[in-house]
């Protein structure tokens, strides 16, 4: 179990004081969403397991191995021994139509040849986050299938990943799913509170995204990669469902539901990254985006969860 660190708010504790928070929670995974060389330094030592993302700013930078080879020589060499590096997420939400979707495979393919080239291959994995949208069809699980959109997008980025043993990082939201779909969604659902099984054998949502992702996967011929979540969260306010009660109750019972797997992987537990560590009063889109943290800055915890 980790948390995504989220930084847009102008109100939020020292990176120190962050990596400090994390160990006396013990949360033992953290996820970067640029590379900080502050928190990179806070984070010698702790032990704690890093996602460190390459932003879709510097995506094109990076799609050539002289861009690759600088941004792993300044952010991740002066670091790999005392931080653990763990994934890099090369581009976080990239959909087809985007004007950087061509520059994300030459992208993992660089950073993957500056990792090599560095002999931390076998420490770190090179991946991309991906979102749920990029499925044509997710219900029920077992039809789970990349959309005809976004299929020549994703299938070698897939085989990418297959290639090198690494897994695909996917921000699974079954907050959205329900509030886009209510008519057809149960709260309950969404928040693992349903009792028994709906007819197509799920008990919630969270796991009929996962698998969803699975059967795609599947579908491309690559059931052998492996999902990580790599963000989900509930928000607690600024929106329809978005209550302290409701977040509160979404991030326990996910965190007591991943030691477990899904009906279609249940060996698990599955890895999974909670979004996010703090509220982020500086954050766009829509209001509930200022509200997903599981801590107010002044670091006092929104919500009574145990992580380990």
């Amino acid at each position: 179990m980790g948390v995504c660190y989220g930084g847009n708010g102008n109100n939020l504790p020292t990176k120190q004081a962050v990596v400090n928070l994390y160990k006396s929670n013990g949360i033992g995974k953290i996820r970067l969403y640029y590379p900080d060389e502050g928190a990179l330094q806070a984070l010698r030592g702790s032990n704690i397991e890093v996602i460190l993302a390459v932003p879709n700013d510097q995506l094109q930078s990076v799609s050539n191995n002289g861009g690759a080879t600088n941004w792993v020589n300044k952010y991740v060499k002066p670091y790999a021994g005392n931080v653990k590096l763990k994934y890099i997420a090369v581009g976080n939400e990239v959909h087809p139509g985007d004007a950087l979707a061509g520059s994300v495979l030459p992208a993992l393919q660089s950073i993957q040849n500056a990792i090599s080239a560095a002999n931390l291959q076998g420490q770190i994995k090179v991946s991309t986050a991906i979102d749920t949208t990029l499925l044509g069809n997710s219900y029920p699980p077992k039809d789970g299938v990349f959309s005809n959109s976004a299929s020549s997008y994703i299938t070698p980025i897939i085989n990418f990943l297959a290639k090198n043993g690494a897994p695909l990082l996917a921000n699974v939201y079954p907050y959205f799913a329900y509030v886009n779909n209510q008519q057809n969604i149960g709260l309950d659902y969404a928040l693992f509170t349903k009792q028994g099984n709906n007819e197509v054998g799920y008990q919630n949502l969270f796991d009929a995204l996962v698998d969803s992702l699975y059967a795609a996967l599947e579908k491309v011929g690559a059931s052998n990669v492996k999902v990580v979540v790599s963000e989900s969260g509930w928000p607690s306010q600024g929106g329809v469902g978005a209550t302290v009660q409701n977040a509160g109750t979404y991030y326990r019972n996910l965190i007591k539901h991943v030691k477990g797997g899904t009906p279609k992987r249940p060996n698990g537990p599955i890895e999974t990254y909670l979004f996010a560590m703090f509220d982020e009063n500086q954050k766009g889109g829509a209001e509930t985006e200022k509200h997903f943290g599981l801590f107010r800055p002044d670091k006092s915890p929104k919500y009574q969860l145990s992580f380990n």
